[in-house]
């Protein structure tokens, strides 16, 4: 205990520095949200990946790993790909450049000035305000599960505390004190993730031995696993079974299409100088999102054999059934003391990182989105500006600390696919076809992010079996769980339950903004070649 306090005393210390030195050079509202657009490549890739591979990623998605096995690996293939190749190259530069030919400071801003309208950038704003709480909430429960069965203090005091540490630094710090945060924090999470998955493989005698180990394991499977598609953690799942469905829709492909549209990472966009960090950034980035998703979900599979040689019990078992406890309880039973304690700090980094990014993106879309420009209020000092963004920041903070109080166990995961699949389908053809074609007019963007949220939430609300069950809007006003619950079992339209609303809601919004600008008129010419500057 006394090696745990004092290692985190140390952490904190650093980080307080990091955030007191962003708070020093933060001298108006671009330093607040962005940094002042001159920040290293290293910083930007290690803030970026730090921003997008959190908790929610490592014990949350860690945790689901140790539920559903190595398919799982399949998101990191997405993450990869989407999430940092695709990001950086195609959307990074294209963004970087539009953000400074159009003076943009937030990615509702980015959106508004594009198509000209304040309702798209209020509108944006109000979505990500309203409902990245959440998000940040899953980040919140995956850091004080790991803090309450490290040092076994009680859930609520590690929440309370975990929150005010954040915001002291996010508070006065802004965009400069979060990237430099980021870039430290993200750098412990690498290192630990690699002694992680070395030192798991040895237990179980090295690679081979232990894939092999797991796949004998497959008659373990529980039984409700079993019904629901599930062939063993090696195995994967039954084709177009309950289980296939969760996994590949909502978790693959969900997240991982959904990263593309995510507020808090395509900020980062802009606070570089040039395309040629970005390029610099896709190799730093690439490597850092292989070491925490790939190995968090392998250490979330092979944790079963690992506790079943030393237990004789699963990893659901041994977390109580509550998979966020999963990766915890493996790195509080397994690894030596030193490891718990440092990787106690790897998992302050991950949360801190990625949670100083949402309360800053969520402060913003209400101080400057909402506020300062879709309701016309004039902020006319540097001073008075940065005062509303931190006022939002503060509203964020205490939303989402509500909503991790009241979300129930085993959330992490979908909180966050949850968040993920809302922007890919609100924000992902305003965003990609606003930066590649110049037909997209303001009525398809208008009608691109309406229709994909609402049907995303319709989806949510009345359609997918865990949300529809768990909100109870659609047993109130029908009298049955979902409206397809009672269509004939095994049809492809009772199995639409598992479907996540992104396979619906996202072509829809595609389809929505383009036949709608097809048919609209464009916006003037003088401003579509202004938005193509540089580009």
């Amino acid at each position: 205990m006394a090696i745990k306090l004092l290692t985190t005393l140390a952490y904190f210390a650093i980080v307080f520095y990091l955030g007191y030195k962003g708070w020093k050079e933060t001298k108006g509202a671009s330093d607040y949200m962005l940094a002042g657009r001159r920040v290293n490549p290293f910083v930007m890739a290690m803030s970026y990946g730090a921003t997008f591979i959190s908790t929610s990623a490592i014990i949350g998605f860690g945790g689901a790993a140790g539920l559903f096995g190595f398919p799982l690996l399949w998101l990191t293939v997405f993450n990869l790909s989407f999430g940092i190749f695709i990001a950086m190259i195609f959307f990074g530069k294209r963004t970087r450049r539009m953000g400074l030919a159009l003076n943009c400071h937030t990615f509702p801003e980015l959106l508004g000035k594009r198509y000209q309208s304040r309702f798209i950038q209020g509108f944006s704003g109000g979505v990500i305000f309203m409902f990245i709480p959440v998000y940040a909430a899953a980040v919140l429960i995956g850091i004080c599960r790991m803090v309450e069965v490290s040092l076994g203090l009680p859930y609520t005091w590690v929440l309370l505390g975990v929150t005010a540490i954040i915001a002291l630094y996010v508070i006065t710090g802004g965009m400069k004190a979060v990237m430099y945060t980021d870039a430290f924090q993200g750098s412990i999470m690498a290192v630990m993730m690699l002694i992680l998955i070395c030192y798991t493989y040895s237990m179980l005698g090295g690679v081979t031995e232990a894939h092999q180990a797991l796949t004998d394991m497959a008659q373990l499977m529980p039984e409700k696993l079993q019904k629901g598609g599930m062939l063993g953690w090696t195995q994967g799942s039954v084709p177009f079974s309950p289980l296939w469905l969760t996994i590949y829709t909502t978790i693959v492909y969900g997240v991982g299409i959904g990263v593309l549209a995510q507020p808090q990472l395509a900020v980062r966009y802009m606070t570089v100088p040039g395309d040629r960090e970005l390029n610099r950034a896709v190799l730093y980035g690439g490597i850092f999102i292989l070491l925490m998703t790939g190995v968090a979900f392998i250490v979330g599979a092979l944790s079963n054999a690992v506790f079943f040689k030393e237990f004789g019990k699963i990893s659901i078992a041994m977390a109580g059934g509550n998979i966020d406890k999963i990766i915890p309880t493996f790195i509080e039973t397994m690894m030596p003391p030193w490891f718990s304690a440092i990787f106690l700090l790897a998992m302050f980094a991950a949360a801190m990182s990625t949670l100083s990014s949402q309360f800053h993106v969520g402060g913003t879309s209400l101080g400057h989105d909402i506020y300062a420009r879709a309701m016309r209020t004039r902020v006319r000092a540097a001073g008075n500006s940065m005062a509303v963004n931190q006022m939002g920041v503060v509203i964020t903070i205490l939303a989402s600390l509500v909503w991790a109080w009241v979300l129930p166990e085993s959330v992490i995961a979908r909180a966050t696919a949850f968040f993920f699949g809302l922007c890919g389908a609100a924000f992902l053809p305003a965003y990609l076809l606003g930066l590649y074609w110049k037909g997209m007019t303001k009525a398809g963007a208008k009608f691109s992010i309406i229709g994909g949220f609402i049907a995303s939430m319709l989806w949510l609300l009345f359609i997918h079996e865990k949300e529809a069950a768990s909100i109870g809007l659609c047993q109130l006003l029908f009298g049955k769980t979902t409206l397809v619950a009672d269509a004939a079992k095994g049809s492809w339209i009772f199995l639409l339950q598992w479907v996540d609303p992104n396979v619906v809601a996202l072509p829809l919004s595609f389809l929505l903004a383009w036949g709608v600008s097809a048919f609209s008129t464009s916006l003037a010419d003088e401003h579509v070649e202004a938005c193509w500057q540089n580009c």
